[in-house]
């Protein structure tokens, strides 16, 4: 006998439920060994240990720590990819931060991968593939947050890899060519009053790491002979300061340099002084009209005092462009789950970036968002408040949602791959985007 697809989600739920202290365990595994982008070794051992058990076949190592595991559906008519991330970033005041390296998760990626493996046990644990017909991809991803800029440029050159975000690396190597839409989420929407959202848009930005090259001196006897490559990168952040009045509102454009290195000693004027930024805005125009400027004002700092000015700049991530047809089906999916009241379908554009942008603009992306964390995300003060929606109510929505796609003939996700108008193809992305 056909179950239903309400009886699937009941199935899926209790499946979840009874893995409960499981899931919350691994989260809070994950949370206290953090683990930077491309390095999440133990972080992908915990996720094939999970997928060993359930009997799921995965590859692994894949854009160096990236698992796959794969559950086939009784007919293969479209194929899910269900992404997590498995990074932390550089928070060295959090309290579960790793004391060698100032890893933490203090972007919810704990959580993230978590409800990740709820999703295997609702799935696989079941025999809910059965009764739909599509394949899935439970995909742990590297390297969403775009840190350790020099890190991975470096690995870029030596040939390692090709991007600085996981997800990009991924569909280079050509590990979503089958797929045919990505459903994932983020913990945090910022939305007062409301427990998750079903979708949103964000900002993106390109990556540039900026040096400046001067010449030593005795800074106390003989400054005059130096070429102080400090002064010239004060004067370029100075300039770029002078232009957020060109910015306009509509574009979200933010600029938030660091200085990486400011010197070797306070005693020799500074010769090697280098800086990594981000240029962000909402839509790829406006990026591009920011970084021109960005680029004119750090140069001019170098011809301000004599200094060299070289600039990289990489390619960044793109601005989530939502699916609506997705949004629908997992608004659908938090309201049954939390209620009406707790939900809002699209919340307010998100200011900061994802490279789950980048795929929304080749193929259909789901980007939803929950609550269950207090504090400022990537802050010290980031904390798993309410274990319950963060890791299991995610879980469940995600898991139905895969069923509303895949059910009778995976008919909602073959409409909206036939439907989906992609911004580019991957070749097109991989040459244009790729070119930075």
């Amino acid at each position: 006998m056909k179950l239903s697809k309400q009886q699937l989600k009941e199935m899926a739920s209790k499946a979840i439920d009874g893995k409960r202290a499981a899931i919350i365990a691994l989260g809070e595994s994950i949370l206290r060994e953090p683990e930077l982008g491309y390095k999440e070794f133990k972080t992908a051992e915990k996720v094939k240990r999970v997928f060993g058990e359930l009997g799921i076949p995965y590859r692994d190592k894949l854009a160096l720590t990236g698992v796959t595991g794969t559950l086939k559906g009784a007919q293969s008519k479209s194929r899910i990819a269900v992404m997590a991330e498995l990074d932390a970033l550089i928070t060295a005041a959090h309290p579960c931060a790793d004391p060698n390296t100032g890893a933490a998760h203090t972007c919810g990626h704990n959580c993230m991968t978590a409800s990740l493996v709820g999703v295997a046990y609702a799935l696989a644990g079941t025999e809910v593939m059965k009764y739909l017909d599509g394949d899935v991809d439970l995909m742990a991803v590297p390297a969403e947050e775009y840190v350790e800029i020099e890190y991975r440029k470096k690995l870029i050159d030596e040939g390692t890899i090709k991007f600085i975000g996981g997800k990009q690396e991924l569909l280079r190597l050509g590990e979503l060519d089958n797929v045919d839409m990505v459903v994932m989420y983020h913990n945090g929407i910022h939305v007062e009053g409301k427990l998750a959202c079903a979708g949103y848009s964000s900002n993106g930005f390109v990556g540039k790491l900026i040096r400046y090259t001067g010449r030593a001196a005795h800074a106390g006897a003989s400054p005059h002979l130096g070429v102080n490559a400090l002064n010239a990168a004060n004067i370029g952040l100075m300039a770029i300061s002078m232009q957020r009045e060109t910015f306009q509102d509509k574009d979200s454009v933010r600029i938030h340099p660091i200085i990486t290195k400011g010197g070797d000693l306070v005693n020799v004027v500074p010769d090697d002084v280098r800086l990594e930024t981000y240029v962000r805005g909402n839509n790829v125009a406006a990026i591009l009209d920011a970084e021109m400027k960005v680029d004119r004002a750090f140069k001019a700092g170098g011809d301000a005092v004599g200094a060299t000015c070289e600039i990289t700049t990489l390619p960044g991530y793109l601005p989530i462009q939502p699916n609506e047809k997705l949004v629908d089906i997992m608004y659908a999916n938090e309201v049954a789950l939390l209620g009406e009241a707790n939900v809002v379908r699209n919340a307010p554009p998100m200011k900061g970036s994802t490279d789950a942008g980048d795929l929304s603009y080749i193929m259909p992306m789901l980007h939803a968002g929950f609550g269950g964390i207090k504090g400022d995300l990537h802050s010290k003060d980031v904390v798993v408040a309410d274990p319950e929606l963060a890791y299991i109510a995610a879980a469940k929505c995600m898991a139905m949602t895969v069923i509303d796609l895949l059910y009778d003939e995976a008919a909602a996700a073959v409409d909206i791959r036939k439907t989906f108008k992609p911004s580019m193809t991957k070749e097109q992305y991989l040459k244009e985007w790729g070119k930075l």
